[in-house]
């Protein structure tokens, strides 16, 4: 049928065919050049010369003409209207589209926050204040693009982006500037997304955001003052940008859990895709046959849009090539209701593994909740699944560890180079380039049977499956999505996490919407710290964190007045 979901008429063995495939290729070499930039001081041109700017297929400047549609713009709630960086993604849009807000005064409010906050959070590595405000002005006189026009965006600082440093928040990079942009920036900048700054992250995508050293920086937003609490993996600094109201969305990478976990720490929505659905040219690697680009985003609605305009089919990457066309995402994160009553788009056998909501603590509490609300919704069942055989086995460390030495080879030359260019992560580095072959291909088949085991046990009895971490659908390349089902007496964050079939994001963002439709945790958002007083913000300059600012500025500029909010309601 024509209106089923694509999880319904994809060759599951097709896909398990294709990971082999792509697996051997990996184990071969064969998977395309994994450019690296050059090492700090070294000549840009190296990284360069057999590369350029990615072509789109996708008409003039990457406009997808599947983003600007209806379902993509939302009518602002009336508690929104009074602060810009209040408004999800499509709220922005719809007022942008409507001319009840300029991409210049969006723009503004964000840089108020940012220059007011940001030496709490410790966000972004560098904010474009006077490139992005360009963009701004230009965006406000030019023909609307799509939803994503003058949309401030958090681009985590492994993407390349021309003429800005791109530096994986490294040693070994930290003079790198690229002269083009990774093709799921082209994309968005293209759909008239304007770059507001580079986020912090972890070195190398290996850790929550510290310093190449290992000094902490990035804080949750949800516990400014308290650097203990967990923001989340590698990318952070995305995390804690939208979180902190600074940035309306932002993209992020996965290999281990680094869309989905920062998402559930800060309450977002997160969207990690099936292996290949976005590209990874121009994103410096972690894992070629696992690292994922995906969105970081408010709510299901602002993801799907993300997702829409990063995604296709990119002749620089071989893994996004030959896939199933990119589906109406927007449409199927847009909730359907009839006679005021919420439904899902599809019916949806949701499964739930063994001990998912077992116990008393706050988290198993917010769990069996959310199955109870997610139970009431009309079209979903509830099922229990079983894990598959050896599970415990094939998701273990002996097997997960093979990522290793596909991750150390492309950087050998920067191993044997200087150890101390990988600061704090650097045993990770050497223990993959001492793993033997045998092991990594050893591990290579246990994750293809991992694979078969998951999609024939457990996907024979469900479409989605309930999570408690992120494996291993990060190891077999499936799509999740992360968002929050609750908090903590303490006041953090809880959240949940949904694995699909091969190329399934809409029917995820299907349920994510409709949960949300019925809840308002993704409403909630974390309070400002208290302002840092001048000495601290001079303190921190002199620090050279390296963050161009804002500057100090009033968290009110760029507010509506009461009468804006008054006409905009009209």
């Amino acid at each position: 049928m024509v209106n089923e979901p694509v999880d319904r008429r994809v060759d599951r063995r097709a896909f398990l065919a294709r990971s082999a495939a792509l697996a051997a290729a990996g184990a071969a070499g064969a998977v395309g050049a994994v450019a690296l930039p050059p090492a700090a001081g070294a000549a840009t041109a190296t990284a360069t010369a057999a590369t350029g700017v990615t072509a789109l297929t996708r008409g003039p400047g990457g406009r997808d003409p599947n983003l600007d549609q209806p379902n993509a713009y939302v009518r602002p709630r009336p508690q929104a209207l009074a602060d810009p960086t209040e408004l999800t993604l499509a709220e922005a849009a719809w007022m942008i589209r409507e001319r009840r807000l300029t991409p210049e005064r969006l723009l503004e409010a964000y840089l108020a926050r940012i220059g007011t906050y940001d030496s709490t959070y410790q966000a972004f590595n560098v904010v474009l204040v006077s490139q992005a405000m360009a963009a701004a002005r230009a965006a406000g006189s030019s023909r609307h693009l799509g939803p994503l026009h003058g949309i401030p965006l958090a681009i985590k600082d492994n993407y390349y982006t021309r003429g800005v440093p791109t530096t994986a928040n490294s040693f070994l990079f930290e003079d790198f500037v690229p002269p083009y942009d990774a093709t799921p920036v082209a994309r968005l900048t293209g759909n008239g997304a304007i770059l507001l700054g580079k986020t912090q992250m972890g070195p190398l995508a290996t850790t929550r955001a510290t310093t190449p050293a290992g000094v902490v920086t990035t804080v949750n937003a949800w516990a400014p003052a308290n650097p203990r609490v967990d923001p989340g993996g590698s990318s952070t600094g995305t995390a804690t940008a939208v979180a902190g109201r600074m940035a309306t969305s932002g993209t992020g990478t996965q290999t281990g859990g680094s869309i989905t976990a920062p998402s559930n720490a800060q309450n977002l929505t997160g969207l990690k895709p099936t292996m290949g659905r976005v590209s990874l040219h121009g994103i410096i690697p972690l894992t070629y046959t696992r690292d994922h680009p995906g969105p970081l985003a408010r709510d299901a609605k602002d993801a799907a849009i993300m997702l829409t305009a990063m995604a296709g089919e990119d002749p620089q990457d071989p893994r996004t090539q030959g896939l199933p066309p990119v589906p109406d995402l927007i449409t199927a994160a847009s909730p359907v209701r009839s006679g005021g009553k919420v439904s899902l788009r599809w019916q949806t056998r949701i499964g739930v593994l063994p001990g998912f909501a077992d116990g008393s603590s706050e988290t198993a509490q917010a769990r069996k909740a959310y199955l109870t609300k997610l139970a009431s919704v009309p079209g979903a069942r509830l099922v229990d699944v079983p894990f598959p055989d050896e599970w415990d086995l094939l998701t273990g460390s002996e097997f997960n560890n093979v990522r290793l030495p596909e991750r150390s080879e492309p950087f050998m030359p920067y191993l044997r180079e200087d150890l101390r260019g990988f600061g704090v992560s650097v045993l990770g580095w050497l223990q993959g380039a001492l793993l033997g072959g045998n092991e990594f291909l050893t591990g290579q088949r246990a994750k293809l049977l991992l694979l078969e085991r998951v999609l024939d046990q457990i996907f024979d009895r469900c479409d989605v499956v309930v999570q408690t971490g992120p494996v291993p659908f990060d190891i077999l390349g499936l799509p999740e999505i992360a968002f929050p089902i609750g908090f903590t007496a303490a006041g953090l964050p809880i959240g949940t996490i949904l694995g699909g079939l091969p190329y399934g994001e809409e029917r995820l963002l299907s349920v994510a919407a409709a949960y949300q439709a019925v809840t308002d945790w993704h409403w909630r958002r974390p309070a400002d710290p208290p302002v840092p007083t001048a000495d601290a913000r001079r303190g921190e300059a002199l620090s050279g964190r390296g963050t161009v600012r804002a500057g100090a500025a009033d968290p009110a500029r760029g507010r509506l007045s009461a009468d804006e909010v008054a006409a905009t309601m009209q």
